[in-house]
């Protein structure tokens, strides 16, 4: 199949310090999710249109200021402290160990690089980063997230020359409560979230429209499986997301509404993530891509290569 790509036209932002934010031995959100993606990426037959990037150190570019912009100073100091002192948690889901604000300061720094390199390059990158971030609210981090990286980086796009909006398409299985909540007021911003319901956190009805019809959410019940997704996305997501007409499109690119994955209900197979990335192509080619959750590794993995050879045209 001819396409005008070049090989190393697909950037995958990634840190072995991504590996440091140590969760304990039984958190489903663990450093092991990184690694099973790292292998699946460096072993598939098209591994040479991958360009690996390690995110800017967070002394080069200043993250702490887009970070303060949508999170309450008092709850970044308490993160800090929390790490500083050894670690702890935010709350029964959510932990912070001795380097989580670290980390989760180069997750930033990595989801704002990708926003630079698809807007430089007009190609795709995938932010293989973590802690995830889409659960993260403006005083508190919960369900696995510290800071709202989605919600950052869309903010920060928006200062960048010639990008007017920014979309966010959010496939988590479970509602993005933070980016939604984070975004909700910026006309400039648009928020589409797909979700199981009922599931945590509870939030993303699809009365929640934002305060300028700037959001879209879309519930999906338990079992649900490809077709139903596709329906939505063919009748629901794509109209909205083309009538906005964003300059960037983010995914936070959760993969937890697998069959097999062990925190949800939801029957999609890897394959679907690949039709999702090919729809979402109609709208724009800017779509940077960053994880969020996906709890069984191999699901998680081959949902991963589905959404870039998508991207690749593979």
């Amino acid at each position: 199949m001819h396409h005008a790509f070049t090989l190393t036209d697909f950037a995958i932002i990634y840190s072995p310090e991504f590996l440091t934010h140590d969760t304990g031995s039984f958190h489903p959100e663990n450093a092991g999710r990184l690694t099973a993606v790292v292998a699946a990426l460096e072993n598939v037959s098209w591994a040479d249109h991958l360009d690996w990037r390690e995110p800017s150190p967070v002394q080069q570019r200043d993250v702490d200021k887009p970070i303060a912009r949508l999170h309450n100073p008092r709850y970044i100091t308490a993160v800090r402290e929390i790490a500083h002192a050894g670690g702890g948690h935010l709350d029964g889901d959510t932990v912070v160990s001795e380097r989580s604000y670290a980390v989760a300061r180069l997750a930033v720094s990595a989801w704002l690089d990708g926003v630079d390199y698809v807007l430089e390059t007009g190609h795709s990158a995938f932010v293989l980063a973590r802690p995830p971030g889409h659960h993260a609210v403006r005083d508190r981090g919960m369900g696995f997230c510290l800071f709202a990286n989605a919600a950052i980086a869309a903010h920060y796009a928006l200062e960048q020359p010639g990008i007017a909006r920014v979309a966010i398409l959010d496939w988590d299985v479970h509602h993005g409560n933070g980016t939604q909540a984070l975004v909700e007021g910026n006309a400039a911003i648009a928020f589409c979230s797909l979700h199981q319901s009922p599931g945590y956190p509870g939030t993303g009805h699809s009365s929640e429209t934002g305060l300028h019809g700037n959001v879209l959410n879309l519930p999906m019940a338990p079992g649900s499986a490809s077709d139903d997704y596709k329906t939505q996305f063919e009748q629901k997501v794509i109209p909205f997301l083309q009538s906005f007409g964003p300059d960037l499109l983010i995914v936070s690119a959760g993969y937890d509404a697998n069959a097999a994955d062990p925190l949800a209900s939801v029957n999609l197979q890897p394959q679907d993530f690949g039709a999702f990335t090919r729809l979402c192509l109609g709208i724009t080619n800017r779509i940077l891509f960053g994880l969020e959750g996906g709890y069984d590794y191999d699901a998680l993995s081959q949902s991963v290569l589905a959404t870039i050879a998508a991207r690749l045209g593979i």
